[in-house]
């Protein structure tokens, strides 16, 4: 499909939904070997031909205990869960629900002033200025750092992915099947206000709940419309890094796509750019077709990141999101953004050792010797999962790890058939990374990551999101979905040539080291529903209707190191008919594989987060865009969500108010540890 029949296909109902469809066209041309060739290879496939995944294959996941065949409806567990709470029911309605005994409060909406000086959100007389101001857009991740030893205070980092403007502003309707002939400056700039991410302080009451300290002067907004940015590493001045604003390419205004994220060790926070291609425009487009990229010098790199894709009209507006103007700009998007919290004065600083991709995450660890370790996901169909290790280590003193970022090793994953991966260096000068082959030094094999990655051949993965490393040297591997895998390239015995269920793959690094070069990776779960066979999912068999899940997204381990996944099923989520949310998810001994639904979104609502204080009292979880995905394939609605007429009005469910994307905090009743 191209461009225009994606906008004008009847299931889709908002542009975000149109972005994600044109998204599922990979763009990685190295797709000989795929993930599912690997897990074919591995498992055998004579034996996976027999059955979902094959009695041998079956056995090596989960242990004889898988062998049991599914039922519809599972009795109690019977090893003793790690995960102590009564599971939610599945379903999906107008607002969100959680476990009994616990609460989960909104403390923070789309719109929220978040300063002293802020005015009241007005959502029918909207500026930019009253954005700059307020909480943003579609929160994804949350970060949390305390401010004192009793947990009781704390600073709240929290990314603004993307707009929704059919839900947004009133009286304007979906503008991408219009050109946006709707969208003025001040709408785009309120677009623009309303990205980046925010940090707030908030405190806890002697009742146990959470409430935002408005005067706090850490309070503020970090926005791609104003907020001023460093440009370091290795990529740092490069010719291809310079514009005409900033001849130096060592600095850029603002952030975009901010997905999910990270906290390093000594408190800092990480946003992930994510899909920032989106934003870029040019005069000489056709979207029946493809921009005409002739006089490009990069263009083989710009087709390889999809850009430019035109999903939002800033272009029109604001000349460096036109790259007929300003072709070198792209450039200076899809790297982790790092910033601290406690100096507001502070410049955020682009991190180009990190690499340019759309990242999914960058969750931190130490090595064994101590220094910092980093897990990426590229979110793109087919593209790759990536690791940092700096050179340096760790220092107690926050000040002296201001290098550790800009100074290691990027490398990228191949998954071999025996049950090994290998970490390959994106360095220049290692193996195809040369000058003649288009890599004259290490600012270029790192602004163009992915072609660097396909050179070394590395394994094209079913869109990795999350990563969570461990500090026993595991990481989990969130792969949500790839619809895009064609039957020759998926494996026999798993037979999704269209996988739309996603998996989670565990990796254990050598000797426990999170620096290791290499490892082994095994399959935790394949989503979707056990009970019907041709989905070809794998659970633990004690797992019930409610626990199965698709499209693992974001995850977070909690105080007692217990992981936990958040979901993104897009539109798509009527394949399963849940509506998208957290889940308590066993990763060791018996129940290995088996997964409790804990909280779930209002319809139409994506789940993000998870974020847990370190005392294991207090969950943050972030809903973004509320009553928006899938609502035309919902039952009783059946058709796009508008500002005037949405399909949830959550949180306020107030008759002048649209749906906001919030931020939810979760506490036990009476006190105590989540889920123990």
């Amino acid at each position: 499909m191209n461009h225009k029949q994606i906008i004008n296909d009847p299931k889709i109902g908002n542009k975000a939904e149109a972005y994600e469809a044109f998204d599922d066209i990979p763009t990685n041309p190295n797709l000989n070997r795929t993930l599912g060739d690997v897990i074919n290879a591995r498992y055998a496939r004579r034996d996976m031909l027999r059955g979902i995944l094959g009695v041998s294959a079956s056995a090596s996941l989960f242990g004889s205990a898988a062998l049991i065949a599914p039922s519809a409806t599972k009795a109690a567990p019977r090893a003793p869960s790690r995960y102590r709470f009564d599971e939610l029911t599945q379903g999906s309605d107008q607002t969100h629900h959680i476990a009994d005994g616990y609460d989960a409060d909104i403390l923070l909406r789309w719109g929220d002033p978040i300063t002293a000086q802020a005015p009241a959100f007005d959502v029918m007389n909207q500026t930019p200025a009253a954005q700059l101001q307020q909480f943003g857009y579609n929160n994804d991740y949350v970060g949390f750092t305390p401010l004192d030893q009793s947990t009781t205070r704390g600073l709240l980092c929290v990314n603004h992915e993307y707009t929704n403007e059919e839900v947004m502003f009133p009286g304007l309707g979906r503008q991408d099947k219009q050109d946006f002939k709707g969208m003025t400056k001040a709408l785009i700039d309120i677009e623009m206000a309303a990205h980046g991410g925010t940090v707030v302080e908030i405190a806890r009451n002697s009742l146990g709940k959470w409430h935002l300290v408005r005067s706090s002067a850490y309070n503020r907004r970090i926005t791609p419309l104003e907020t001023e940015m460093t440009i370091d590493g290795p990529a740092a001045g490069h010719s291809r890094m310079q514009t005409h604003a900033d001849p130096s390419g060592t600095a850029v205004i603002g952030t975009l796509n901010n997905c999910a994220g990270g906290m390093t060790p000594w408190g800092t926070w990480l946003m992930a750019e994510e899909n920032f291609h989106g934003y870029f425009w040019t005069n000489t487009r056709d979207f029946d077709g493809k921009p005409d990229l002739s006089t490009h010098a990069d263009a083989i790199s710009k087709r390889r990141y999809n850009l430019p894709s035109g999903w939002y009209a800033w272009g029109k507006y604001h000349d460096r999101f036109n790259i007929d103007k300003e072709p070198n700009e792209p450039n200076r998007f899809g790297w982790v953004v790092e910033v601290d919290p406690r100096d507001p004065q502070s410049k955020p600083v682009k991190h180009t050792a990190l690499g340019r991709f759309s990242h999914e995450g960058c969750e931190t660890t130490l090595s064994r010797d101590g220094r910092l370790v980093v897990y990426m996901g590229d979110d793109n169909r087919f593209d790759y999962q990536y690791k940092y290790v700096s050179t340096g280590k760790v220092d107690a003193t926050p000040s002296a790890n201001a290098s550790l970022l800009s100074d290691g090793t990027l490398y990228v994953a191949r998954f071999d058939a025996d049950g090994t991966v290998q970490w390959l260096p994106l360095v220049h000068g290692t193996g195809p990374l040369t000058s003649e082959n288009g890599f004259a030094s290490q600012a270029e094999v790192l602004i163009d990551t992915r072609l660097a990655a396909d050179a070394l051949g590395a394994t094209p993965m079913d869109r990795p999101e999350d990563a969570q490393p461990r500090g026993d040297g595991t990481a989990y591997i969130m792969l949500t979905n790839n619809t895009r895998r064609k039957p020759t390239q998926a494996d026999a015995a798993n037979p999704r040539s269209k996988n739309t269920f996603g998996h989670i793959i565990e990796i254990k690094e050598a000797d426990a080291d999170h620096a290791a070069t290499t490892g082994t990776w095994s399959i935790l779960v394949k989503c979707g529903d056990p009970a019907i066979a041709e989905i070809g999912a794998h659970w633990n068999p004690e797992t019930s209707d409610s626990g199965w899940f698709a499209s693992p997204d974001n995850c977070a381990f909690d105080a007692e190191g217990r992981l936990w996944v958040a979901t993104d099923q897009g539109r798509k989520w009527d394949k399963t008919g849940k509506s998208d949310g957290l889940y308590a998810l066993e990763t060791e001994g018996e129940l290995r594989g088996h997964s409790k639904l804990f909280f779930r979104c209002p319809v139409g609502g994506e789940l993000c987060g998870p974020c847990f204080t370190e005392d294991g009292e207090t969950l943050f979880l972030a809903v973004q865009h509320p009553g928006t995905d899938g609502t035309t394939s919902l039952k009783g609605f059946a058709r796009a969500s508008t500002f005037e007429d949405p399909a949830t009005r959550w949180p306020d469910f107030d008759p002048a108010m649209p749906p906001r994307p919030s931020v939810v905090v979760v506490t036990k009743r009476g006190g105590g540890k989540i889920a123990t």
